[in-house]
């Protein structure tokens, strides 16, 4: 057996707490993340709380009871597991000397494995809801703690499992049936065994683990809790400009007031440039040394590995996304004709193309919803009318609740859906999106085991974008005059820009800061707001003369959660291209079509995404995915310019 060396040991250690983070989530099981269904869409896009507190009806906070039935129920639970750690060690000693010990350890593993999600759920649902509560806090730095306990526990695990070799775990497959359930854990451990370290430096690792988020933990706590906001006063009241209100006022009528909000919210992100700067170079060089410690040619290469992306996907989006800027730039100069604007600034993207009072409560949100997923079939929307039934969501905005929204969950269960709701359209296409997720999660619930059960980001958000363009089509079909179409029609375009071109540039600006470490050169929080104000100026035709871009914005990269999360936010974008694929068989009622999305979505975690979708008639790694949304956002512009011609969007709604 190959033996690290001890220098290398202790150098790996001190380069850990160096970066204060080395990824250990390939050291032990990569499911026992606490937030590994999560995600946080949107959450550059957050909405802000309501003038009024609807968030004091009990139908729209989430019940946690039947994960815990209280604090103390969950302590229990906590001490319980602390206590089942050891006899996790203790099961590599008779690991794999048969198929029937293999699979018992593997049940053993799993069983507490889910215990902990559990844990894990329950503790950061808590935490999201009021980040100022200390003991919420200090539950989910418990569960935080007790994962890397756990990850040092089962870090012999995957070791183990590559000593046996791929000739004996096929073997013991065939030999015992209850290994089924495990195969893919099994084939997939092999497969990345060559990227393993030493056991004693993958035990060192996951006992780091802690601390792997605890940048993005520092960030989320400086930007929500301690960060010295403005009060600026808008329509002659005084209004604290904090992130939540930013996203509301950047959409004010008032060309002015939005330059304002602007000027005085990036202001007060740049007065924290070095401090913000510093723990995201801390996050990037996390997984530069990740990546050079098991042997990836780069740190983008380490983050698809899990699950057998293509770096040329990742790079293929982003060259397709480079050349067809000129699609954005188009519609940038129809917003600026629309809105009526001699010249268009970064602060104009925002506000409505077409005002309209209509209200989307949760209620109307969930009715179009429930309306719009009948391409998807009666036994679709029955268990998503049942899903809506229960108390799992989270709605309305409140004080120290973190941005964004996300779904999450524990196997067996109703999935938790997070909102910060505003009763605005695009409230109601958030709400349909993380539904989407929702649905993703009971279809794969109940068709895979648990192992097997968790889908891949890849896929995650094709659901979700599904969902999205199904609510999208009921709108345009039952919109009641021109200005309701234009409205819609303006909404979808606008969302494909910040799906497609704006989660791209941010993916373009992860590779560039990584790809600057790993060249070596110094990235501080000044270096990033260069490298993002060059971004900025590209994407939004600044040489071209179609946006001025001020500096004053360019430190919006620390605004943007989703960093934290390296080489997550590109996924938006070629989830919107492969539902934007998948949506026009379902528009036809072909039912081959549902069946074969449909599909997709039972698979869960049981393949590969890339060869998956390829079977489903969609090639990611090839250009023809992005080229195509292109062309049908060129579409939807068509027929903008043409209700436009005929008088439409003049009156508001």
């Amino acid at each position: 057996m190959h033996r690290t060396p001890r220098p290398l040991l202790t150098a790996l250690a001190l380069a850990c707490s160096l970066v204060l983070a080395c990824t250990a989530a390939q050291a032990a099981d990569p499911a026992a993340e606490i937030d590994a269904e999560t995600e946080l869409y949107a959450a550059n896009d957050t909405a802000a709380a309501p003038a009024t507190a609807p968030a004091a009806d009990p139908t729209q906070v989430w019940d946690l009871s039947p994960l815990f039935k209280d604090a103390a129920a969950w302590e229990a639970e906590r001490q319980a597991l602390q206590a089942e750690l050891p006899k996790l060690r203790a099961l590599e000693k008779d690991f794999g000397t048969s198929p029937a010990s293999l699979r018992r350890a593997l049940d053993q593993l799993s069983a507490v494995q889910l215990r902990m999600r559990r844990l894990g759920v329950y503790a950061s649902a808590q935490a999201s809801t009021d980040n100022r509560n200390p003991q919420f806090q200090e539950r989910a730095g418990q569960a935080r703690s007790l994962w890397g306990q756990h990850g040092a526990s089962v870090a012999w695990v995957n070791g183990a499992i590559a000593q046996l070799g791929a000739a004996k775990v096929e073997r013991y497959l065939r030999a015992e049936p209850g290994l089924a359930r495990h195969a893919v854990r099994l084939q997939e451990t092999l497969r990345l065994a060559k990227h393993r370290l030493h056991p004693e430096a993958e035990k060192a690792l996951a006992a780091l683990s802690p601390v792997l988020n605890a940048q993005g933990n520092t960030r989320t706590l400086l930007t929500t809790v301690d960060m010295d906001w403005p009060t600026l006063t808008i329509d002659g009241k005084p209004q604290r400009l904090d992130s939540t209100a930013y996203v509301k006022l950047r959409a004010h009528p008032d060309r002015a007031v939005r330059k304002q909000v602007f000027d005085s919210f990036f202001r007060s992100y740049g007065r924290l440039e070095n401090t913000l700067g510093s723990t995201l170079a801390q996050r990037v060089e996390a997984g530069v040394v990740n990546a050079r410690l098991r042997g990836y040619p780069s740190a983008v290469a380490a983050s698809l590995a899990d699950d057998a992306i293509p770096e040329s996907v990742y790079r293929t989006l982003v060259a397709e996304a480079n050349a067809g800027l000129p699609t954005l730039h188009r519609y940038l100069k129809l917003r600026q004709k629309m809105l009526g604007l001699a010249d268009l600034g970064y602060h104009d993207i925002y506000p409505d193309l077409v005002q309209t009072s209509k209200r989307y409560t949760p209620e109307e949100s969930a009715r179009l919803t429930l309306a719009s997923v009948a391409p998807l079939g009666a036994p679709y929307q029955a268990q998503l009318a049942k899903a809506l039934g229960e108390r799992t969501m989270h709605v309305y905005p409140a004080p120290g609740k973190s941005q964004g929204a996300y779904q999450s969950g524990v196997y067996g269960m109703t999935p938790l859906i997070f909102l910060n709701h505003q009763d605005t359209f695009d409230s109601a296409s958030t709400y349909t999106h993380e539904w989407g997720h929702g649905m993703h999660t009971i279809l794969a619930n109940g068709t895979q085991p648990y192992e097997t059960a968790g889908y891949p980001l890849f896929l995650a958000e094709i659901a979700a974008f599904t969902h999205e363009l199904l609510l999208q089509d009921q709108v345009l079909k039952t919109a009641a005059n021109k200005d309701e179409r234009l409205f819609y029609l303006g909404e979808a375009v606008e969302r494909l820009r910040g799906t497609f071109f704006r989660q791209t540039m941010f993916a373009e600006f992860e590779l560039q800061v990584h790809d600057a470490l790993e060249r070596g050169e110094a990235l501080t929080g000044k270096r990033m707001t260069q490298m993002y104000c060059g971004l900025l100026k590209k994407y939004h035709g600044d040489e071209q003369g179609v946006m001025k871009i001020d500096p004053t914005v360019c430190t919006e990269w620390a605004f943007i959660p989703h960093f934290y999360r390296p080489f997550y936010v590109y996924q938006y974008a070629t989830s919107m291209a492969a539902a934007s694929h998948f949506i026009e068989g379902l528009k036809s009622g072909d039912a081959k079509a549902r069946e074969t999305y449909l599909n997709v979505l039972k698979s869960g975690g049981s393949r590969h995404p890339v060869p998956l979708l390829k079977d489903a008639g969609l090639d990611m790694n090839s250009p023809q995915p992005y080229r195509a949304l292109l062309r049908q956002m060129n579409v939807l512009m068509d027929e903008m310019e043409k209700l436009m011609a005929e008088g439409a969007g003049r009156n508001p709604g």
